[in-house]
């Protein structure tokens, strides 16, 4: 029973650290009078009005600015897509092998500097290092419109995923700055309703922007990287002057202070707030103690973080669920014009499993978060999407047009649907901030070494069946991820099964971890 009290606190109340990103001089200055005055030693000193009223704050500035952040990237990576509906390959005298090549780069770039990436946004904050990178993946996404061979197009798309990495994790990490952790799972999923949004409205654009195709000399395709690009800078410039750095500097680098901004007691709330959820306020009678500031993340850090065993199942399960997802983004505008359908109403018809990709992730982010059953919402989530690909392969050769659309619709509506609830598991299970940033980025590594390897599943002696092989090889991959989210919930079981039992033989509160290392934590399962 103490142990299930535990977990559960785990999900609300465990023992992380609040993360520090940027230091600055009012840190120093003294706690409000007023504030202190209203402050008991037990409880928090605010009222539930109070409190959301500062939460709606970040839910109406810094979420929706990460949200469209990630749309942009999305648009940037996946309007390839339209392009190849409007004759890119021919233009550009590449064949499917090297669209697939081209892809695998862009994931590669990624990776490579995933990790980099995230110890410099502890370094500088994300204020800094998140808007200057949305313009530099915004500046290499409209320089595409000069493509015109295919050292061209291997090189542009590996330099968009340089632009690119760090950029998820960098945001999922400041989110876990601003929100406890009952709160993350579904701000988690409206984060990445920019991807799957993205995923979605990308389309539908390119089937309104590609009709320029002629003016001024240029081609559809050029439109739509230019149009898509030129809008990607518009979203920087957003970044520069709206986004809020952290609780303890809620302002952006330009500007006065956003449009929407938040007064002291916004600011003292939202800090005291994490320190609660986090288990550590640091208060001696009326006097808040200052935080020590965390300006980098040690390589000893690093190197604790990735050896860490009992996590691991996470990253191979995103790795073989996430990589199936790589083709049906590349592929799927084509693939619904092979069924008679012209280019435009096919950019638009495959919308639609996207369009509903973003409510389903919201879904099972939402029971994750009030069930508090991580690991079996996420298995859930994929088991949903396995039925979907299994259904498609075997019902396929049995339908006729509109058939063939809605078994693709289904499949991509559900292809993504365990990935907010599943990056939330992860987090749960971090229990310093510092170990969290790593881990999601490590967690966004696979995911991207996922989709670097799931470009090869689609291939072109594959088309005429529409892709029967490579639908065999998904259903594969994500059997696989699902044994191992299953052997995670298992580790973390088994793990607190041995704390409880060391529980009662020694008679000890293990949930404490003094001097008992990581043998002593409680996972959430």
């Amino acid at each position: 029973m103490a142990l299930e009290k535990e977990i559960e606190k785990q999900g609300d109340t465990s023992s992380f650290s609040t993360p520090r990103l940027e230091s600055d001089a009012d840190t120093d200055r003294k706690p409000d009078a007023e504030f202190l005055e209203r402050t008991p030693t037990t409880g928090p000193p605010w009222t539930e009005e109070e409190e959301a009223r500062a939460r709606r704050k970040i839910d109406l500035s810094v979420l929706p600015l990460l949200c469209l952040g990630l749309l942009v990237f999305q648009f940037d990576r996946m309007n390839l897509a339209s392009a190849l509906t409007d004759g890119f390959a021919e233009h550009a005298g590449i064949d499917q092998d090297t669209v697939n090549l081209g892809n695998q780069l862009l994931f590669l770039g990624t990776v490579a500097l995933e990790i980099p990436s995230n110890m410099l946004l502890q370094k500088v904050g994300p204020r800094k290092w998140i808007s200057v990178q949305v313009l530099l993946f915004g500046f290499v996404g409209t320089m595409q419109i000069f493509i015109h061979n295919r050292a061209g197009y291997i090189a542009s798309r590996l330099c968009l995923g340089l632009a690119e990495s760090g950029y998820i994790p960098g945001s999922i990490f400041t989110i876990s700055t601003w929100y406890t952790k009952r709160e993350r799972a579904r701000r988690v999923a409206v984060f990445f309703i920019g991807m799957f949004g993205g995923n979605a409205v990308s389309p539908l654009l390119a089937s309104g922007i590609l009709k320029l195709g002629g003016r001024q000399g240029m081609a559809g395709w050029q439109w739509l990287f230019l149009i898509e690009g030129l809008f990607t800078f518009f979203v920087a410039t957003l970044f520069f002057c709206l986004l809020a750095g952290s609780p303890e500097i809620p302002r952006p680098l330009i500007g006065p202070g956003g449009i929407i901004r938040f007064n002291e007691s916004d600011r003292r709330i939202l800090q005291e707030r994490l320190d609660l959820d986090n288990g550590i306020l640091l208060q001696s009678g009326s006097e808040l103690l200052p935080r020590k500031p965390k300006a980098h993340i040690p390589l000893s850090v690093v190197w604790k973080t990735v050896k860490q065993y009992r996590r691991w199942p996470h990253f191979v399960s995103t790795f073989c669920v996430f990589s199936t997802w790589s083709p049906l983004t590349t592929y799927t505008p084509s693939i619904i014009m092979s069924f008679g359908f012209d280019r435009i109403n096919a950019n638009a018809l495959s919308a639609v499993g996207a369009s509903l990709a973003p409510i389903i992730a919201f879904i099972f982010a939402s029971i994750s978060d009030f069930t508090n059953k991580r690991g079996l919402s996420v298995i859930a989530a994929q088991s949903c999407y396995l039925a979907a690909l299994i259904v498609g392969r075997s019902v396929q050769p049995l339908v006729g047009t509109w058939g063939h659309w809605g078994l693709w619709t289904a499949i991509n509506a559900f292809a993504v649907c365990y990935h907010p609830a599943h990056n939330t598991w992860l987090q749960l299970n971090c229990h310093e901030a510092e170990e969290r940033s790593i881990s999601i980025a490590m967690w966004v590594m696979s995911a991207n070494t996922g989709m670097m390897v799931g470009t090869w599943y689609f291939r072109a002696n594959d088309k005429l069946s529409t892709y029967n092989t490579g639908l065999l090889i998904q259903i594969c991959m994500v059997a696989v991820g699902i044994a191992f989210a299953i052997l995670q919930e298992v580790i973390y079981l088994v793990h607190n099964r041995r704390v409880a039992e060391k529980q009662r033989n020694e008679d000890s509160t293990y949930g404490s971890q003094e001097g008992l290392g990581d043998m002593g934590k409680i996972y959430v399962p």
